[in-house]
């Protein structure tokens, strides 16, 4: 009786090793994934602006079964092309932004707000993006944080005024501005099991404007 269950010990003990080295090689080919996803957005958008740009990943870490299921098959779905590229240097954020903001989009980059103002204009221009994804690291924003704007012919460069938060009913905060701002939304608290209840915004205003002919010399140096 004592050597079969150490037998079924040793059976069992060596299943859970293979199950164990599945999921690693799982998990490593979903990671490789994401990366290509989100580097073939920002490529996109270098190859128009010609420049080359590298691309991280969002952090997946609260990601449900169904949400990896929804990435996955992104990878093989075209986007429409990006808007412009965001970086945040401080926080070592940089994402494609595409247009609109479905679920769809916000699991491979950032979006922009229909209605607002678009990333080369003048007004308010909104950008959504996950809590659990790429905007992930915005709960470490501060005032005077430099944001990184790249559209096809020029950079323009914010300044991080202040951060706040809002009911989700509070449409206020995507008004148009009487001149340039950009504003980020997305989900608070960061870390909320659910649907979180509240919106967490940054606002910013411009600083200065780089034409395209420069970005390609400095665009390294902001990385952290």
């Amino acid at each position: 009786m004592e050597a079969a269950r150490l037998r079924l010990l040793r059976l069992a003990e060596r299943a859970a090793w293979a199950l164990g080295l599945v999921g690693l090689v799982w998990w490593g080919a979903f990671q490789a994934e994401a990366v290509t996803s989100t580097t073939h957005d920002l490529q996109r958008f270098a190859e128009l602006q010609g420049l080359v740009l590298e691309a991280g990943t969002p952090d997946q870490s609260l990601w449900s079964p169904q949400r990896v299921v929804a990435w996955r098959a992104l990878m093989v779905d075209a986007a429409p092309a990006p808007l412009a590229v965001l970086r945040i240097a401080r926080i070592g954020l940089e994402v494609p932004v595409l247009p609109g903001t479905s679920d769809r989009t916000l699991d491979r980059a950032v979006g922009h707000i229909e209605g607002t103002a678009l990333p080369a204009a003048d007004g308010n221009i909104g950008i959504a993006g996950h809590r659990d994804s790429f905007f992930r690291r915005l709960e470490g924003i501060v005032p005077g944080d430099l944001i990184e704007v790249d559209v096809l012919r020029e950079r323009h460069v914010y300044r991080v005024e202040r951060s706040w938060v809002v009911d989700p009913t509070d449409v206020s905060v995507l008004a148009p501005t009487p001149s340039r701002a950009l504003t980020l939304v997305t989900c608070y608290p960061f870390y909320f099991i659910g649907s979180a209840p509240r919106r967490f915004i940054v606002r910013a205003l411009p600083v200065s404007r780089v034409a395209s002919q420069t970005i390609a010399e400095s665009v390294q140096k902001w990385r952290p």
